[in-house]
Order: C-alpha cells, then sequence, then structure tokens
C-alpha cells in the first residue's frame, strides 16, 4: 500500500443524507488546509442544523418503519462485511486524504486505515459470538431476554483517526440494528466522504446511514436533538463533559471515549534495548495526536540517566517533515491552533522547573506547516501541569520513582485512565503491576492499540467500551419477556 499526496484532494459539494448525495441547506463550506504547506486542498459543504434535521428524520424514519433493524444480525453482518470490502477498494485514496488533510505520515495513515479495515472485518461477525436473544428461568417463572437496537445513533469523531474511529463508532452501531448519523470533524472531512462513498456501494438501506462534516456547533445539535436516541462521542474530556451534560438533560444514552495521560512503567531488570522499540513510538507517533500516547514514562531514579542517554538519540535520529516522504516518522501538527497549544505547553513545563533535553522547538528548514520537534522533559514532577494534562503533540515526561509501589501510584494520580504500558522482564511482576494500574487498557513490554477487543477508560477518559462485543452491547437495550 502506499500513497501520494496531491494538491488539491477530492472536494465535495454534496452531502451524504440517507444513503443519498443530496445538496446542501446552505452555501458555507470547509475548506481543508495541508498542515504541512498551509496550503488550500478541498473543500466539502459545512453541514448546518436544516440538515442535521434532515439526516435525523431519514435516520428515524429508517428505525421506526425501515428493514435494517428487522432483518437479522447474520444479514446485517452479510452487509457489513459488503463495507469493508468496499472500505479496501478506497483504501489507497483514503491514506492519501488522511496524509495530506492531517499530516499522518503514509506508515501512520496505512496503519489507521488497516484498524478500519480490521474493525469492519470484525463487526461482520459479531453476530456469531453476541447473544442477542437467550431464554432465563428463575425460581417462580421462566423468559427470555432479548437485546435490542437502541434506535437513532449520533456519532461524533475527531480529526486525529477520522475512518477508523468513524469505523470503530457506526460499525457495531449497525451491527446491532441502529440507523446512524456521522459528524466528522471539519479539519479532515476528505478521507470521511470516501468512506460514505463505501457505504453508499455496500447497499445500505435508505436512511440508515448520513455523513455531515460539520464543526462545534452543529455538533452540540445533533446531541440535543430529540429524535436521536443515543450519542457516541470521540474527543477531548471537556467537550466530553458538555456533551454527558447535553444529554443527562433529556436521559439521551451516551458513551464517550476521552483523554488521556498515560503512563509506561519501566522495572528495574529489564534492559532498555528491549523497551526502546515499542516505548518511543508510542508516545509520539502521529506527532502524539493519540488519545492512548505513553506521554509519561516512569523510570527507577537510578536509571532516569541511562534512559535519556538512549531516549534523546533516537527520538533526534527520527525525520520529522512531509508526511508523503515515506522515509517521515513525524510529520506536522493537524492544525496552527494545535500547535500553539503544544509550544504553550512546552513553555509551562520550563516554568514549572522541568528540564528539556531534546526538542522544545520548530525544526530547522520547515519554514512552514505546523511543525514540533519531538520533546522530552527529564526530572518531571507528577503534579506539573506537564505531566497532568493531556497535551496531544509530541512532549514526553520522564518522571524518576524510588519503588514500584510509587510507581504505580504516581501512574494513578492521574484524571485519566485510558492506556499504559509496563516493562519488566519478570512477567509475572509485569502482571501484577498491570493489574494494579486503573486504566482500561494495558501493555506488556509493549504498546499498542487493540480496537478489536473492549477499549475505553476509566475516570475522566470516558465512559463504556468500543471494539467487540462489549462495543456492541452498547448500542443495544435489554428487555425480559417473561411467560407465564
Amino acid at each position: 500500500m502506499s500513497a501520494s499526496v496531491v494538491a488539491p484532494l477530492k472536494s465535495y459539494d454534496k452531502l451524504f443524507i440517507g444513503g443519498r448525495w443530496v445538496n446542501p441547506a446552505t452555501d458555507r463550506v470547509i475548506t481543508v488546509v495541508s498542515p504541512s504547506t498551509e496550503e488550500p486542498l478541498a473543500t466539502v459543504p459545512e453541514a448546518g442544523e436544516a440538515d442535521i434535521d434532515a439526516a435525523v428524520a431519514a435516520a428515524r424514519k429508517a428505525f421506526d418503519e425501515g428493514p435494517w433493524p428487522r432483518m437479522t444480525p447474520a444479514e446485517r453482518g452479510a452487509v457489513l462485511a459488503r463495507v469493508g470490502e468496499e472500505v479496501g477498494k478506497r483504501v489507497p485514496e483514503m491514506v492519501a486524504a488522511f496524509s495530506a488533510e492531517i499530516g499522518a505520515p503514509v506508515a501512520v495513515s496505512e496503519a489507521f486505515h488497516q484498524f478500519a479495515l480490521n474493525m469492519w472485518g470484525d463487526v461482520s461477525t459479531l453476530h456469531e459470538r453476541y447473544p442477542f436473544e437467550e431464554e432465563r428461568s428463575w425460581a417462580d417463572g421462566h423468559g427470555r431476554v432479548v437485546r435490542e437496537p437502541v434506535g437513532v445513533v449520533g456519532t461524533i469523531i475527531p480529526w486525529n483517526g477520522p475512518v477508523g474511529t468513524a469505523s470503530l463508532k457506526i460499525g457495531p452501531a449497525l451491527a446491532a440494528g441502529c440507523t446512524v448519523v456521522l459528524k466528522p470533524a471539519p479539519e479532515g472531512p476528505v478521507s470521511v466522504m470516501l468512506l460514505a462513498e463505501a457505504l453508499e456501494a455496500a447497499g445500505l438501506p435508505e436512511g440508515v446511514i448520513s455523513v455531515l462534516p460539520g464543526g462545534r456547533e452543529v455538533g452540540e445539535y445533533l446531541v440535543k436533538h430529540p429524535g436521536v436516541d443515543k450519542i457516541a462521542f470521540t474527543g477531548s474530556t471537556a467537550a466530553g463533559r458538555r456533551i454527558m451534560s447535553l444529554c443527562g438533560e433529556r436521559i439521551a444514552r451516551v458513551t464517550l471515549e476521552l483523554g488521556g495521560k498515560s503512563a509506561g512503567i519501566i522495572a528495574d531488570d529489564i534492559p532498555l534495548d528491549q523497551v526502546l522499540p515499542s516505548l518511543v513510538f508510542a508516545g509520539i507517533g502521529h506527532s502524539g495526536q493519540v488519545c492512548a500516547a505513553i506521554t509519561r514514562i516512569l523510570v527507577p531514579r537510578h536509571r532516569q540517566q541511562e534512559l535519556l542517554d538512549a531516549l534523546v538519540p533516537a527520538y533526534e535520529a527520527l525525520k520529522v517533515g512531509d508526511p508523503a516522504d515515506p522515509d517521515t516518522v513525524i510529520g506536522p501538527l493537524a492544525a496552527e491552533r494545535q500547535r500553539d497549544r503544544v509550544e504553550n505547553y512546552i513553555r509551562i513545563g520550563i516554568e514549572e522547573g522541568a528540564r528539556v533535553v531534546t526538542g522544545g522547538g520548530r525544526p530547522e528548514g520547515l519554514d512552514r506547516g505546523w511543525y514540533v520537534q519531538p520533546t522530552v522533559f527529564a526530572d518531571v514532577r507528577n503534579d506539573m501541569r506537564i505531566a497532568q494534562e493531556e497535551i496531544f503533540g509530541p512532549v514526553i515526561c520522564v518522571i524518576p520513582f524510588d519503588s514500584i509501589d510509587e510507581a504505580v501510584a504516581i501512574a494513578n494520580d492521574s484524571d485519566y485512565g485510558l492506556s499504559g504500558a509496563v516493562y519488566a522482564s519478570d512477567t509475572a511482576l509485569a502482571e501484577q503491576i498491570a493489574r494494579r494500574v486503573r486504566t482500561g487498557q494495558i501493555s506488556i513490554n509493549s504498546w499498542g492499540m487493540c480496537v478489536v477487543q473492549p477499549f475505553g477508560g476509566y475516570k475522566q477518559s470516558g465512559l463504556g467500551r468500543e471494539g467487540n462485543v462489549e462495543g456492541l452491547s452498547a448500542y443495544l437495550e435489554t428487555k425480559l419477556i417473561q411467560y407465564a
């Protein structure tokens, strides 16, 4: 699989509502700007409230009257397998679009779209593993537990992995029998419009799916819409609080996949050459714009300098530059405001007394584009803002500890609990540590996001799980039918 970024990308003049390409209700457009050249790449329509109304009405009718919720799970699975096939046909174009509009290096973009393919393959077979109905009996009776689709689902996704995140949400929602209105972020809409083309080609019934790019205001309108039964959101914890509050006003169902400040704990018994291959990329891959990134590295105090001596040259050797160049490892940040945010946190870290051991500025020779050097802070205290707040950039905090108990306490001293890693030669010790860390997913002697298994967070990292049967459950209501 390969990609070459060309400008402009494919532009769109219609919205995908209820399975059809239709004229938008307004003449507002989103201009997609390259984060590497700062030049415009494409335009897509910006959805307005009237477009949301039309999409929700189509989804409501399809759910209340249409065939999709009434098909068997196996029949829906066959359609979802076709979606996966159609996505596969468009992966090269999606890879190129994502690299261009968000600045992801080609290898990162390919990995994200492989995730999407894996997700569609998994959701197409969920019916084989999930008990949609089961018999129950009790002391004075018996009955049947029936799991039914929750209804119309509004899904809101961020820009850092649009097709993968969309697939993780709409795949299980569709497998459950729900109908869906998807709102992608305005920074990365082109790859999601290509996903809409795949959904159209797969032949879902009319009204089942809509794709409406738009900003925060239209997203809030979708969240508050009385025709929507459930909201599934991925994004910042601050936005998640707002969405949860709005859903609470009308008792709408909600799942939230939010921020992270995940810790990687290095035990005293493991050689660093067994740690670095996964740890280096775990924190700064995709320029650190990954919710599950390992951005706090916890190391025995007496090994901190040993770690820095290995970590710094590893980061300095990474090529930062044009995301279309196959040798590039670190691309730009997705937006100018994101670069400003990251640079502000670097200033905060210095003011707090942390020590920059590499990076801390903009790469030389890259005068255009929203680039930041991979940055490592040493001698970080866990009460510093750079250790507590999600930066969403290529910034790593190295935090020394004096005992495993202290390391676990540091890892858990966070508002977040999304991901993590433990590195130890003694795998029994590694598992003991992993079980003590309050987080939704944690790796031993590696790091990765396994999205076809339950993914989600503790604490302010979210509510609910996505992936596999746990993700399917989030889109179902449970009914007990009792017999006399």
